[in-house]
């Protein structure tokens, strides 16, 4: 089992911890949150649990910040929802290890009794492919909100190498998240 839970990626002068989302919330939010590194540009990344980040929070991260704001969403250290928002308000969300992720999403049937013998059938290898196929249509949409994201949020390298969204692309449809987590 690899890791689970939410990594924030923020850019200030300051800690992020320093942050009124911190400050104010939960005291276990707060306890349990981890700080790595500090990265190029001022970046920098908080490790938390699974289930202690709200949906809410990017947009008060930012606020603070008055830069954009990333948070990963990793489930078992191989799937991960990235979301972004930038300082406008525009919010970008793509799951990275495409093939993961439509297994971890791909609805089950409401006849099924046992989950267990449906995963060895047929229909739900069939029901991945049509949700991989789903996921798969949204990468381009992504990834140009992605890059998009990264322009407004000075990440010049990424918005330089790209030139359009073929680079993004594959990083959304390959394990990237792995690298990221790891």
């Amino acid at each position: 089992m690899g890791f689970s839970g939410h990594l924030i990626f923020a850019r200030n002068e300051r800690p992020p911890l320093e942050a009124p989302v911190f400050g104010s919330s939960d005291p276990v939010l707060r306890d349990d949150v981890h700080e790595w590194w500090t990265r190029p540009g001022g970046w920098q990344t908080l490790q938390l649990s699974p289930g202690t980040w709200e949906d809410e929070y990017p947009f008060a991260l930012v606020e603070w910040t008055g830069a954009p704001a990333c948070v990963a969403d990793v489930s078992d250290r191989s799937i991960a929802l990235v979301t972004g928002l930038d300082t406008n308000g525009r919010r970008w969300q793509a799951w990275l290890n495409l093939d993961n992720a439509a297994a971890l999403l791909v609805e089950e049937p409401e006849d099924v009794d046992d989950v267990s013998l449906w995963l060895a059938t047929p229909e739900f290898e069939a029901a991945i492919g049509a949700k991989r196929a789903e996921l798969d249509a949204e990468v381009p949409t992504n990834a140009a909100g992605a890059l998009a994201w990264a322009s407004v949020a000075g990440v010049q390298k990424a918005a330089q190498q790209s030139r359009g969204t073929s680079a993004c692309t594959r990083c959304l449809r390959g394990g990237a998240v792995r690298r990221a987590a790891g």
